[in-house]
């Protein structure tokens, strides 16, 4: 039997970006990936806009929980994700994981607007994660090791086709 491979999305409050990937990944790769997600400074809550906007997309976060990476710091993680610039200031470097990489999105919860232009951005923020999370799923499972690390070092330099 394949071990799935665990990957942690790291943000800073993990209430919007980190909350969608981890609902992305699982959503869609669900049997070769097990993703989580955390926040350096969790906000307590997941934001009502990226429920909404993965609702949209046929997922489901509801009932996901702003976690603190506290509860993850001693696990082991194939891939370790941060998707905001604070988190990857913020977060200590996990020791004994595989890969750590950074895909920087902007904050939809940080944007201001009208509720229909926040919705768009939070939208918008949701493609462009799930684009880059299809290329990690594009990328063949034999790869070896320090070419899959570049790899996915890659796709977070890489801007949506959105």
């Amino acid at each position: 039997m394949v071990m799935k491979k665990r990957v942690l999305f790291l943000c800073t409050g993990n209430s919007c970006r980190s909350q969608m990937a981890e609902g992305i990944l699982n959503h869609i790769a669900g049997d070769r990936f097990e993703a989580y997600s955390a926040g350096a400074k969790p906000a307590g809550y997941v934001h009502p806009l990226a429920i909404q906007t993965l609702k949209k997309m046929g997922i489901d976060i509801s009932k996901n929980t702003s976690k603190s990476l506290d509860i993850f710091i001693h696990d082991q993680w194939d891939i370790i994700i941060t998707v905001c610039d604070r988190a990857k200031e913020a977060c200590p470097i996990l020791p004994g994981h595989n890969i750590n990489a950074h895909w920087g999105f902007d904050d939809p919860a940080s944007f201001s607007g009208s509720d229909e232009d926040k919705l768009k951005f939070f939208e918008k923020t949701a493609m462009e994660i799930e684009f880059r999370i299809r290329l990690l799923l594009d990328l063949p499972e034999n790869t070896p090791h320090q070419e899959y690390q570049s790899a996915i070092h890659e796709i977070g330099a890489l801007k949506s086709a959105n």
